[in-house]
C-alpha cells in the first residue's frame, strides 16, 4: 500500500509563492514518476509537473515553466512543488501522484496512487 499526503496549500495574492509537499509512505519503488496535477472547479484534471525519481528528469506544462520547480528528497520520500509568481489561473486543488510503472509522466490515467489534494487559491 502506498499513501501520499499533500500539504502546503493556502490562499495568496497574485505574484505570491507557495511550496507544496507530498509525503509518501509504504511501498517504495526503484524507479517511477512522481507528479503534480491540478483540478479547478468545472474543469478536468490537468498535468502540472513531474519528475523521474531515479534520473531526476523534470517535466512541466508550458504555462508553469519558469515559475514552478518540482523536486524530491529521496531520503525523506517527499515530493515538493515550489510555486512562484502565482496567477489567479493557478487556483485549483493540487494532487500529488505516483506512477510506479513509468507509463507516462503527464497522463493522469497512468498514475496509480493519489493523494487527497490540497487547495491553492490565488486572488487578484
Amino acid at each position: 500500500q502506498v499513501q501520499l499526503v499533500e500539504s502546503g496549500g493556502g490562499s495568496v495574492q497574485a505574484g505570491g509563492s507557495l511550496r507544496l509537499s507530498c509525503a509518501a509512505s509504504g511501498r517504495s519503488f526503484s524507479n517511477y514518476y512522481m507528479g503534480w496535477f491540478r483540478q479547478a472547479p468545472g474543469k478536468e484534471r490537468e498535468f502540472v509537473a513531474a519528475i523521474s525519481w531515479s534520473g531526476g528528469d523534470t517535466y512541466y506544462r508550458e504555462s508553469v515553466k519558469g515559475r514552478f520547480t518540482i523536486s524530491g528528497d529521496n531520503a525523506k520520500n517527499t515530493l515538493y512543488l515550489q510555486m512562484n509568481s502565482l496567477k489567479p489561473e493557478d487556483t485549483a486543488v493540487y494532487f500529488c501522484a505516483a506512477d510506479p510503472e513509468l507509463v507516462s509522466n503527464s497522463d493522469f490515467s497512468a498514475y496509480d496512487y493519489w493523494g487527497r489534494g490540497t487547495q491553492v487559491t490565488v486572488s487578484s
